[in-house]
C-alpha cells in the first residue's frame, strides 16, 4: 500500500513538473533518476540481447523483417503513445555463401588462402571466378601513376587507417573513400576486381565490409576487403614475386528493389504535441557479427530513451518520438523516406538526436546548429555530466538526421570511440562486446537531453 501511495505521488508530481511547471533547477533530482534508473534496471542492455540473437540485418534480410517486429512490439509494450511502421523502398543485396580468394601462379606461395569478404553492393565474379597479378596502391594518385599496368589485374589498395589519429572517426574518413569508390577508379583502367586493407583499428585478420558505389558509365568490377594480416602477407609476397597471381570467387547479386520499413513510436507532448524531438538510430547492420555497436546500441539508446521517460512516468511538454531508420548502411535510404514524411506534416522537428557510434562510454553531443543554440544547449552540462556528458559542441550529426530539413538542432551522440573501429562492420561486432554500464548511461544521457528540449525549447 506504500508502495503504491509513493508511485502515485511520483506520477503526480512528475506530471505536473514536466507540463510547463518545472524550472531548470528542479530538473537535476529528474535527471539523477533517469541515470540511477538506467543503470539499476538494465533494461536497454536486456533488450539489445534480444535484438542481438536475431542476427545480423541487412537490410530486406529475413532478419531484418525480425528486427522490425520485434522493436514495434517493444514500443508497445513499453506504453507508446503511437507507434506506426513507416514503408521504405529498399534494394537487395544477398552476399551469397562463396566467397573465396587465394594465390596462385606462385612458386612459394601458390594455394594460399587469403580472409576477405565481399564490399556491400558489389557484384559477383560468376561460376569461374576472376583472377590477375595484383597493382599494389596507396590512393587514387598512385593508381593514376600506374595506370598503366592495370588491366587485366586486380588494384589492391593498401592504405591502413592511420594509427596515429587521435579521433578514430577522423581516421576512417580519411581512408573510407579507397572502399567506396576504389572499384570505379579501378574500373577507369581496365582492372578485374578491387581488393581493399580491411579499415579498423584493430590489427586481426577479420575483414570489415561496408557499401561501394558503382557508376552506370564505367563497368562493374568485384569488391572484396582483406583482413589485415593478410593483407600484410600479401604485401610481402609481391615484393617476393612481383608476377604471383590471385584467384578470387564471390557469389554476392543484387535482386530487384523491395519495401521495407522504418520503426516509429512516439510519447505525446502534453501542452506543444506538434512540436517534435527526434531520438533515432538505424536498425538495419551489416550481415557480420550482430550489428550490436552498429547500430544495436543505437536503436536501443533511441527506444529506452523514451521508454525511460515512460518508466518514471514523466509527460513531456513536447512531443518525442522515437525513430529507428531503416537502410542507413545503403545511403541513409530510411533518413531521406522520413524527411520526406516529416515535410509532408503540420509538425515542426526542433531538434533530432541520433547514436550512431556505439554503445561505448558517453563523452559528448556534436551539434549541427547556428552558435546561439549551441550555447543554450551547453546550459544543460549540468545535468548531463550526471551520466558522463563532458561537452557539447559544434560538429556533424548523424547520416540519418542530417537528411532532415528545416531543423533548429541535429545532434549526434558521441561516445568514447577508441574501440568502436575494432568491431565496426565486422565479425567483431557481437553483443559480448558491449558493456551494459556504458551502454545504460548512453540511453540516459539522450533521454536527458530529449527531455530538457522538450520542456525548454530552443
Amino acid at each position: 500500500m506504500k508502495t503504491s501511495k509513493l508511485s502515485l505521488l511520483i506520477c503526480i508530481y512528475s506530471f505536473s513538473i514536466l507540463c510547463g511547471q518545472t524550472s531548470i533547477d528542479e530538473f537535476l533530482n529528474l535527471s539523477k533518476q533517469l541515470v540511477r534508473r538506467s543503470l539499476e534496471d538494465r533494461k536497454g542492455y536486456y533488450w539489445l540481447k534480444e535484438l542481438c540473437e536475431i542476427g545480423p540485418r541487412l537490410v530486406a534480410s529475413s532478419n531484418s523483417y525480425n528486427a522490425i517486429e520485434w522493436a514495434r512490439k517493444k514500443m508497445i509494450e513499453s506504453g507508446f503513445d503511437s507507434v506506426w511502421l513507416q514503408p521504405v523502398r529498399v534494394p537487395v543485396w544477398i552476399r551469397g555463401d562463396r566467397e573465396e580468394c587465394q594465390i596462385i601462379k606462385s612458386k612459394e606461395y601458390s594455394g594460399k588462402k587469403l580472409n576477405i569478404t565481399a564490399l556491400g553492393g558489389s557484384i559477383g565474379t560468376g561460376d569461374n571466378g576472376v583472377s590477375g597479378r595484383v597493382v599494389v596502391v596507396h590512393d587514387f594518385m598512385e593508381l593514376y601513376t600506374k595506370r598503366d599496368k592495370v588491366k587485366g589485374n586486380f588494384v589492391f589498395f593498401n592504405r591502413s587507417l592511420d594509427f596515429g589519429e587521435v579521433e578514430t572517426f577522423s581516421a576512417y574518413g580519411k581512408a573510407v573513400d579507397q572502399r567506396i569508390y576504389g572499384a570505379i577508379e579501378a574500373a577507369k583502367y581496365g582492372a578485374v576486381g578491387v581488393i581493399v586493407r580491411s579499415i579498423t583499428t584493430k590489427h586481426d585478420n577479420t575483414p570489415h565490409t561496408g557499401i561501394l558505389r558503382y557508376n552506370d558509365s564505367i563497368p562493374r568490377i568485384p569488391a572484396v576487403v582483406i583482413g589485415n594480416l593478410d593483407a600484410d602477407f600479401l604485401v610481402n609476397a609481391i615484393k617476393v614475386e612481383p608476377n604471383l597471381e590471385l584467384y578470387i570467387k564471390l557469389s554476392c547479386k543484387s535482386l530487384d528493389d523491395t519495401i521495407s520499413y522504418n520503426v516509429i513510436g512516439e510519447i505525446r507532448g502534453c501542452e506543444l504535441p506538434n512540436e517534435v524531438v527526434l531520438v533515432g538510430g538505424h536498425i538495419d547492420s551489416w550481415d557480420k557479427g550482430c550489428g550490436a555497436h552498429d547500430n544495436g546500441t543505437g536503436v536501443i539508446h533511441s527506444m529506452e530513451a523514451l521508454d525511460l521517460i515512460k518508466r518514471l512516468n514523466f509527460n513531456p511538454k513536447r512531443t518525442i518520438r522515437c525513430v529507428l531508420f531503416m537502410g542507413e548502411e545503403f545511403n541513409s535510404i530510411g533518413g531521406i523516406e522520413y524527411n520526406n514524411y516529416a515535410q509532408s506534416t503540420e509538425q515542426i522537428h526542433i531538434a533530432a538526436i541520433e547514436s550512431d557510434r556505439g554503445g561505448f562510454t558517453p563523452r559528448g553531443f556534436s551539434v549541427e546548429a547556428d552558435s546561439n543554440i549551441i550555447l543554450d544547449l551547453q546550459k544543460f552540462l549540468p545535468y548531463l555530466s550526471l551520466a558522463k556528458i563532458d561537452w557539447i559542441r559544434k560538429g556533424g550529426s548523424g547520416a540519418d538526421i542530417s537528411r532532415l530539413k528545416n531543423v533548429k538542432a541535429k545532434i549526434g551522440f558521441v561516445p568514447d570511440n577508441q574501440r568502436y573501429m575494432d568491431v565496426h562492420h565486422s565479425d567483431n561486432d557481437i553483443f559480448e562486446e558491449v558493456h551494459p554500464r556504458e551502454l545504460q548511461l548512453g540511453s540516459a544521457a539522450i533521454a536527458i537531453l530529449a527531455l530538457l528540449i522538450s520542456q525548454f525549447g530552443l
